[in-house]
């Protein structure tokens, strides 16, 4: 059992004392006694009762250790005889009105609080059986100023009489509120609130708008309105006698709680309601006798069992009792009222009997704490912990969370796995503490569990692990490791299944002989199978938890963004992921990557033992798993395509390209591996990797192009900036070396599609197209034309070779390179020895004269720039420079030894194009053996040109003149448009309040000027 009150008596009657204690009263350090012949003793008490303690403890060591031999718990102040005729059934204080409370006889009287003289007597109160006072800070809802109200409510048979004194000061109206039957008992709920306890149940009054309302209980607490309900027609079982129905009935009682909760008894029966009477829906306490008082000392609730001479300390949580205290005799229970010490400082309270006084003294809740835990009673001690006030223990949350950790554990032991991971999650328990419970094939070396052993080391080993077990760390030492985390003999709770109904994670009392099969039995089949289930969520949240302080490549966030993850103190936070909390930032992100790799790698074994399925997906994501565990598991699984997946999550990319190659040159697949056959997947390996790895990809990508070249040069020309960012010099040299088509390929992909200028890959393009054409190695004619094709056409598209080093490569009497020469040499400016090999060596007009064409265009677009006022036309350039025209001309009519003149294309070459040819020059080369009549359509053609240039100019002057008519008209006569140009007709006005465009000044007197859009400016800031 708990001990968290001692029992220390502080007041015995002698024996020659014929008078017997009938009440009591404690305030400050003042104890009043009223006996039982009216006297009232006050005593001074050496130690503080029931004053405002600020820490925990701070009175422990004096209650606990004994006085001094010279010193008493009490001193006798006075004694006033004749305070009263009668015994003094009641006492209480006012303290704002400085006045002491009683009832004597039947009658209520008020007297002074420091000479104890009789000050009035209420005659009302005749009858009086018991009273309740409060008092209570009201602010005024006028002028919003706090004032201290006192009330005293006195139970006259039906009627409850109201006294109020707000600031010390009595008012003269009293009220009243009748009620059914008698009133036995007043407890204040609030300030405003009086539960009232009747002969047959319970009713709470509103004192300010005189409302009564039932409270309806189970059994003799109460019925619906208007019933007497209750056991027995409200008879409780305390009544029944050996002898029948008689004797007296049960007293009501109530006492309050916490915050806004009451408790209200009466025989057994029980009921937790709020301030406004409404039902908690709470179980009852199970009592077996009827209590003849009851309180509550923060934060236990107290019953005192007169007939058996006992006090009971329970937990007003769970309603498990946690002490039981024994007191002769005693027969009432003091306790300060809540509003006069703080909550926690009610522990002090008093047990009266006829003839002594005990005051309680209370333990240290730290000790109380781990006393619960010492005796395995998790349950309580949660419970505990979350009743008290921060500031009353010492490091409140990190107990709660260990104690939590404690239960998980027990739990887990218990084979209650889901209710067990999901109290580790709650806690947010470091992932090392729970991982140790699994066998090794989901903890690894961290198991904590052991092979099978036979009989007689097994003997040894319990030995061993009760001496561990007895001698393991304490609760309050931080995080424990494997089994030694809690006791031996630990249990969730001692209470039985009637006491102990609280809570989806508690659990009934196991023996000694159950908990350690529990715990020698190592995790196999259904069981591992159902706890390796439930871990994985676990597992997964703390990835999720780790993510928020660790990036991919295990560094740690900043502090700034980690706090976006809603994290208050990110150290802190950080270090509930881990075992132990290291101290500097490089150890902290140390441990946190150790923990990481801990948690992947589990994760990844419970995966592969319950869902091999799901590993795959994880491998897809960043993690921290070992590859040495995941590569054991994927081989001796044959999981080789999540094997790569693995490893390129974790950048293994040579082991990758390794494994795809061994399995892809493979001549016939196996199941398993049938998704790794061939260069497919090694080709998309190879794409997805960045520019850095060069060497990794030319060294992997050259059994791809063996087996398949088109497919293995997907690796250089796919659409991905992996691919095109890669360095094209080394590509190409790579290439080179295992085909020219394949750089070839290459090329025309970065320069016709990336759109490369770099002068070497055009250079080395043209020198793959003339190689090609000089080796001559085609598979049939087809092929060697378009390759021709593809090599002219690259010649005349691209401006970025050098065409000297090209014609160096071009042999001259080779007649395949007879035009690419005519294109290099075009491309050098030497227009006349091109003409030449279109003219002699190829012998084809048409190609001459479409080089002409082409030539021709060129020297139009960059040479024919139209100057002011005048039109320029193609006779006058003509006649300023040689034409390409007359340079083909002069070949067809005056060729050069031993070529013949040719007059059949020197006639169409004059008559399609002889306007573009100087006349001049160009009659000079016409031999006067031509008849004229051949030249018919030359001379046609000239006579057209001239009168196409005439007819242009009279055009051009006719337009110009009507151009420059109509402006005239329009600066004479105005455009016509509301608004627009007046001609001469055109004004503006200018007001005062015009201001110039320019400056924003007014014009006043100045100058100004009218601009052609009416606008108006000052005629000096016209120029600026």
């Amino acid at each position: 059992m708990l001990s968290a009150f001692t029992a220390r008596p502080i007041v015995e009657l002698k024996q020659r004392d014929k008078s017997k204690i009938e009440s009591i009263l404690a305030y400050g350090d003042r104890l009043l006694v009223g006996l039982s012949h009216g006297s009232l003793r006050v005593y001074r008490v050496n130690e503080p009762v029931d004053e405002a303690q600020a820490h925990n403890g701070s009175a422990a060591e004096d209650e606990t250790t004994s006085p001094p031999p010279k010193q008493n718990p009490v001193d006798l102040m006075r004694e006033e005889e004749k305070f009263s005729k009668y015994k003094i059934d009641q006492l209480a204080v006012i303290k704002e009105a400085n006045l002491l409370v009683s009832l004597s006889n039947g009658l209520v009287s008020t007297h002074d609080l420091q000479t104890y003289e009789l000050q009035e007597t209420l005659l009302k109160t005749k009858g009086a059986t018991a009273f309740a006072v409060t008092s209570n800070i009201f602010k005024d809802p006028s002028t919003g100023v706090p004032s201290i109200v006192s009330r005293l409510a006195v139970a006259v048979k039906r009627r409850v009489i109201l006294w109020s004194w707000h600031d010390s000061e009595l008012e003269l109206d009293t009220a009243e509120h009748t009620l059914v039957t008698g009133v036995k008992t007043l407890t204040w709920a609030s300030g405003t609130k009086l539960i009232a306890g009747l002969t047959s149940s319970y009713v709470i009054v509103d004192i300010e708008t005189s409302a009564v309302t039932d409270i309806v209980g189970p059994g003799s607490i109460g019925g619906a309105p208007g019933q007497d309900g209750g056991r027995f027609g409200g008879v409780g079982v305390s009544t029944i006698n050996y002898m029948g129905l008689g004797g007296t009935a049960p007293k009501p009682l109530a006492t309050q709680l916490g915050e806004g909760q009451l408790l209200l008894a009466k025989d057994i029966n029980t009921l937790f309601i709020d301030i406004e009477g409404q039902s908690l829906g709470r179980r009852q306490i199970p009592w077996a006798v009827a209590p003849e008082a009851i309180g509550y000392s923060y934060p236990y609730l107290l019953a005192l069992q007169a007939t058996r001479g006992t006090l009971e300390v329970r937990n007003p949580e769970t309603l498990t009792l946690l002490q039981t205290i024994s007191l002769p005799n005693a027969s009432q229970l003091h306790v300060s009222q809540p509003n006069i010490s703080l909550a926690h400082a009610g522990k002090g309270f008093l047990v009266v009997s006829e003839r002594c006084i005990w005051r309680m003294g209370a333990l240290e809740y730290d000790s109380q704490i781990d006393a619960l835990v010492d005796r395995g009673r998790l349950d309580e001690a949660i419970s505990l912990l979350g009743m008290l006030e921060d500031a009353l223990l010492k490091d409140k949350e990190g107990r709660l969370r260990e104690i939590k950790m404690l239960k998980a554990q027990t739990l887990f032991d218990l084979r209650r796995y889901r209710e067990s991971l999901d109290l580790f999650t709650e806690v947010s328990a470091p992932p090392e503490r729970v991982i140790r419970l699994f066998p090794p094939i989901i903890a690894g070396e961290l198991s904590a569990q052991v092979p099978a052993v036979h009989n007689d080391e097994k003997e040894d080993e319990s030995q061993a692990d009760d001496v561990t077990s007895e001698a393991g760390s304490h609760p309050s030492s931080g995080l424990a490791k494997s089994k030694d985390i809690h006791p031996k003999d630990s249990k969730l709770s001692h209470t039985s299944t009637d006491e102990n109904k609280t809570g989806s994670h508690d659990v009934p009392q196991t023996s000694g002989e159950q908990r350690q099969t529990s715990e020698g039995v190592n995790l196999e089949g259904k069981d591992l199978k159902s706890a390796t289930a439930e871990l994985r969520p676990f597992l997964v949240q703390a990835r999720t938890r780790m993510q928020k302080y660790l990036n991919p490549d295990g560094t740690l966030k900043d502090a700034l963004d980690a706090q976006k993850h809603d994290v208050s103190n990110v150290q802190e936070a950080q270090e509930l992921l881990l075992a132990h909390a290291p101290g500097s930032e490089e150890e902290r992100r140390q441990q946190l990557v150790e923990t990481a790799k801990l948690v992947d790698t589990t994760l990844f074994r419970a995966y592969m033992f319950a869902s091999p399925s799901l590993a795959g997906p994880l491998f897809r994501l960043d993690n921290f798993c070992d590859p040495d565990v995941v590569k054991e598991k994927l081989i001796e699984t044959s999981r080789y395509n999540d094997l790569v997946d693995f490893y390129y999550g974790k950048k293994l990319h040579e082991q990758a390209l390794e494994l795809l190659q061994r399995f892809g040159k493979k001549a016939q697949a196996e199941d398993t591996t049938s998704q790794l056959a061939g260069p497919q997947r090694t080709v998309s390996y190879l794409q997805s990797l960045p520019a850095e790895m060069i060497d990794l990809i030319l060294r992997f990508a050259d059994w791809p192009l063996d087996v398949d070249p088109q497919l293995g040069m997907e690796v250089f020309l796919a659409d991905s900036e992996n691919a095109e960012t890669l360095p094209r010099e080394r590509v190409l040299n790579f290439l080179s070396s295992k085909d020219k088509a394949l750089a070839e390929r290459y090329l025309k992909h970065i320069i016709e599609e990336l759109n490369d200028t770099t002068p070497s890959f055009h250079q080395r393009l043209v020198d793959i197209y003339v190689q090609g054409l000089k080796e001559g190695k085609f598979a049939d004619d087809s092929s060697k034309k378009q390759w021709e094709e593809h090599t002219l056409s690259f010649l005349r598209s691209s401006r970025y070779y050098k065409p000297y080093k090209a014609l160096q490569k071009l042999p001259a009497d080779n007649p395949t390179f007879y035009e690419p020469r005519a294109i290099v040499l075009n491309k050098m400016g030497q227009h006349r020895q091109a003409l030449e090999i279109y003219v002699f060596k190829l012998q084809d007009p048409d190609k001459a004269e479409d080089y002409c064409n082409q030539v021709q265009l060129a020297q139009n677009s960059s040479t024919m720039t139209p100057k002011q006022g005048h039109r320029s036309t193609a006779t006058d350039l003509e006649d300023k420079t040689t034409s390409i025209y007359h340079n083909l001309l002069s070949l067809y009519l005056s060729p050069p030894p031993p070529h013949k003149p040719q007059w059949g294309p020197a006639l169409q070459i004059l008559a399609k194009h002889g306007a573009r040819m100087p006349a001049s020059s160009t009659l000079d080369l016409i031999p006067e053996i031509l008849p004229i009549k051949d030249l018919e359509s030359y001379f046609r053609g000239r006579i057209r040109s001239a009168n196409t240039a005439i007819n242009e100019s009279r055009v051009t002057s006719a337009l110009r003149s009507s151009l420059a008519f109509s402006e005239e008209a329009k600066l004479r006569l105005g455009d016509g448009v509301p608004g627009g140009n007046g001609g001469r007709n055109r004004h503006v006005l200018i007001s005062e309040d015009r201001v110039c465009g320019v400056c924003y000044k007014r014009f006043g007197g100045s100058a100004i000027k009218v601009l052609p859009n009416n606008s108006v400016v000052h005629y000096g800031c016209s120029n600026r």
